[in-house]
């Protein structure tokens, strides 16, 4: 997932991204209003974790302007007001909820994860587990399975297959991958992306599983969102 961190304390800044990093997490970092909505309107983010007290625009106001703009990312409010009245401000302006400072990292987490799991408009919630013709992609564990076998794939890797399998049928270009996948401070090539789905079709197949990823020249890269596979087993079935 790739979440946008918005947040004007460097010290807090630097220890919550090691650790959301460390957890597994895309992320991009602002420190104030006005770059956290350049960000947002230049990147799609899955969730925003958001700090109320903020300079150039506030969090508040930052909020309802990315609401009124369309922006569906899910946001986390992390904030010192701790008032019922200030909860209900922020749920009203769109949060989707609200963590009142000082705050452990693991609550963090456990509320990243619960948002995770909600549907946002179009795109279906994460379930913990997909399963595509035997190829077991486990969201949680970040790891991928072939008959009971575990087929060892790089960081990028597992994220492209991850993020393919979770949007089947959708063709997603070389942009768009880099974009979803790497913060905005990585130099990522489409060299690199081509060599990352490479090696991906690579250990799949020597996994005797099937390659999953297909490529449609000049447009991009995704997983069928039928396979000819499935289709015999449902008639089977």
């Amino acid at each position: 997932m790739k979440l946008l961190l918005v947040e004007d304390s460097h010290r807090l800044q630097r220890s919550l991204g090691a650790g959301l990093r460390n957890s597994g997490y895309v992320l991009d970092q602002a420190y104030d209003g006005e770059q956290a909505w350049a960000f947002l309107c230049g990147s799609e983010y899955d969730i925003v974790v958001l700090d109320l007290m903020i300079p150039k625009i506030d969090g508040l106001t930052l909020l309802s302007k990315l609401r009124r703009g369309g922006i569906q990312a899910q946001v986390i409010i992390l904030s010192a007001r701790d008032t019922t009245e200030d909860r209900i401000k922020g749920l009203d302006a769109g949060a989707d909820d609200y963590l009142v400072k000082p705050f452990s990292f693991d609550e963090l987490l456990s509320r990243l994860r619960a948002l995770s799991r909600r549907p946002i408009s179009a795109q279906a919630s994460l379930n913990s587990e997909i399963q595509i013709l035997g190829v077991v992609i486990d969201m949680k564990d970040r790891t991928v399975m072939y008959d009971q076998q575990q087929i060892i794939l790089t960081p990028s890797e597992y994220n492209i297959v991850a993020l393919l399998a979770q949007r089947r049928g959708q063709i997603h270009t070389h942009d768009q991958l880099i974009d979803r996948l790497y913060d905005s401070s990585s130099d990522v090539t489409r060299n690199a992306i081509e060599a990352h789905v490479s090696a991906l079709r690579r250990k799949l197949k020597a996994a005797g599983a099937p390659a999953l990823v297909e490529n449609r020249r000049g447009f991009g890269y995704f997983i069928a969102a039928k396979t000819a596979g499935e289709s015999a087993a449902n008639q089977a079935e």
